[in-house]
C-alpha cells in the first residue's frame, strides 16, 4: 500500500486551484479536432493505409515516402482499434469501418494454431515474414482491435474471438519460462535473464483490453483477469520503499532481490495508471480512483525533467537516479490523458496546472511542422532535436490521445466546465 502520509498529502493538494474550470474548453476541443481531422487522418489515409492489401504502412518518412512494405502485428491490431473507435465515436463513416475490416482480413492470413502467437511481422499481403512472437503484446493488440470492431460491425463473434485470444495470452504469460530476456528490452543486452517475470506492461495491456470489453458485456473470466491485473498493478508492482511501480517483479509476484527492484519504467507506469483510473470509473469506485490518481501524480512528478522540461521515461536505477536521457512522445501523451481524466472527474487543480504546462511543452517539441509534416516526432534526444529522417508514422498512442481528450473536452463543454463529481455525492 502507498505510504499513508504521502498519499494523504497528495490528496490534500489535489483540489487546490481552479483546475478544469479555468480551461477554455472550446479552444481545447478545436485544437484536438484540428490535430485529428486535419493533420492525423489525411496523412494516414493517404500514406499509411494500404489500399491494395489492407492494413497499415507505418514505416514511412514525414513526407509520406514508403520505407518498407512490411507490416507488424502490433500496428495492425492497434490500427484496427483506432479506425473502429473512429467509426464508433466520430461519425460512423463507412470508410473507417472498411479500413478496420481490411486490417483484420490481413492478419487472418497468419492466424496461429493452438496457443501459438501471431508472427510479429508480416509481408505486405499478410503472410508471415518471421517466426511467432514470444510476447503477448501482438496478440493482445489484435484482440483489442477485434473487440472494438465487434461493436462497430455489430458482430459479437469478434468479441468472442478477442476473449479467447486474451485467455490464451494469460495462459502463456503464466508459464514459468515466459520471455526470459525481458530485462534486455529496458536495460540493454547485459541485463540478467528474468524468466517468468511479471511485467507491468503486460498487466497494462490486459487491463486496457478487459476494461473495454467488460464495458461492452459482462463476463466472469474477463472480470477475473481484470481484477487480477488491477491487484498486480496497485499492490504487487507498487514498491513502498520509494512509492513507485516496478516494471518487473518475480513470477510469484514477490519483489526482486537484485537490481530489478530498483528499476522503474516510468513511461509504462504513467500509461498504466490512467488506464487503472479508467477501470475505477467503470467500477464507479471513487475512492479507488482517488488512490490511483495520487499514484499517477507521484509518477508524473518524479519523471519531470527539471532542466529541459517534459518527461523522462526509463529510470534504470532509483537509488542512483540513473535515467535514460532521451524523450519519447508516448509518455507525454499518456500523461495528458491522465491529467485530463483527473480534471474531468474532480476538477483537480494540480492536474490542471500540469496539463497546461505539459501540453505547451509537448506541442512545442514533438510536432514536425517545421519541415511541413503533420506527423509528430516519436523519439528524440533529451531536448527533442528535430529528426527529419524519422521512419515511423505513429498509429496508436497519438490518435488515441487525440480522440480520448477530444471526447473529454466535449463532455466538459456539455457540463459547462463543471467536473463530473461537482454537486454529486461520492460513495
Amino acid at each position: 500500500m502507498m505510504n499513508r502520509r504521502c498519499f494523504g498529502l497528495m490528496l490534500a493538494g489535489a483540489r487546490v486551484g481552479l483546475g478544469a474550470r479555468r480551461m477554455d474548453w472550446s479552444a481545447v476541443r478545436a485544437k484536438y479536432r484540428k490535430d485529428l481531422f486535419e493533420d492525423y487522418l489525411p496523412f494516414h489515409e493517404k500514406y499509411v493505409v494500404d489500399r491494395q492489401y489492407g492494413g497499415f504502412h507505418c514505416a514511412v518518412t514525414p513526407s509520406g515516402e514508403l520505407i518498407s512494405a512490411g507490416k507488424t502485428a502490433w500496428y495492425e491490431g492497434r490500427g484496427t482499434w483506432v479506425f473502429s473507435y473512429l467509426y464508433n465515436h466520430f461519425g460512423r463513416e463507412q470508410r473507417y469501418l472498411d479500413v478496420a475490416a481490411r486490417s483484420l482480413q490481413l492478419v487472418e492470413r497468419s492466424r496461429p494454431e493452438g496457443d501459438e502467437f501471431w508472427p510479429k511481422t508480416f509481408a505486405r499481403d499478410g503472410s508471415p515474414a518471421g517466426p511467432a512472437d514470444t510476447e503477448v503484446y501482438s496478440d493482445l493488440f489484435i484482440a483489442e482491435g477485434m473487440a472494438e470492431f465487434s461493436k462497430a460491425a455489430k458482430d459479437g463473434r469478434y468479441w468472442e474471438d478477442a476473449k479467447q485470444i486474451v485467455l490464451k495470452c494469460e495462459r502463456r504469460y503464466d508459464k514459468a519460462d515466459y520471455h526470459p530476456t525481458i530485462g534486455q528490452t529496458y536495460l540493454g543486452p547485459e541485463a540478467p535473464a528474468f524468466a517468468g517475470a511479471r511485467v507491468l506492461g503486460v498487466w497494462m495491456v490486459l487491463i486496457r483490453a478487459t476494461t473495454q470489453m467488460l464495458a461492452m458485456r459482462a463476463d466472469s473470466e474477463l472480470q477475473r483477469i481484470n481484477a487480477r491485473a488491477m491487484d498486480a498493478i496497485l499492490n504487487r508492482h507498487y514498491n513502498p520503499r520509494f512509492q513507485l511501480l516496478n516494471e518487473l517483479i518475480e513470477h510469484d509476484l514477490s519483489r526482486p532481490r537484485n537490481d530489478y527492484e530498483k528499476f522503474v519504467y516510468a513511461g509504462h507506469a504513467i500509461e498504466t495508471l490512467w488506464m487503472a483510473m479508467d477501470e475505477a470509473l467503470r467500477r464507479k469506485d471513487h475512492r479507488l480512483f482517488d488512490r490511483i490518481a495520487a499514484m499517477f501524480r507521484r509518477h508524473c512528478e518524479v519523471s519531470q525533467d527539471r532542466v529541459y522540461g517534459g518527461l523522462l521515461r526509463n529510470l534504470r536505477n532509483v537509488d542512483s537516479n540513473d535515467w535514460t536521457m532521451d524523450k519519447t512522445l508516448f509518455p507525454h501523451q499518456e500523461a495528458l490523458i491522465g491529467a485530463m481524466t483527473m480534471m474531468e472527474q474532480t476538477g483537480d487543480g494540480w492536474a490542471g496546472d500540469f496539463y497546461e504546462a505539459l501540453d505547451a511543452y509537448t506541442r512545442s517539441r514533438f510536432p514536425m511542422k517545421k519541415i511541413g509534416s503533420p506527423l509528430w516526432q516519436v523519439i528524440g534526444d533529451r531536448q527533442v532535436t528535430l529528426t527529419p529522417d524519422m521512419k515511423r508514422a505513429e498509429n496508436y498512442h497519438h490518435p488515441r490521445y487525440l480522440m480520448l481528450n477530444l471526447q473529454a473536452a466535449e463532455r466538459m463543454i456539455a457540463r459547462k466546465g463543471k467536473p463530473w463529481r461537482e454537486g454529486r455525492t461520492v460513495a
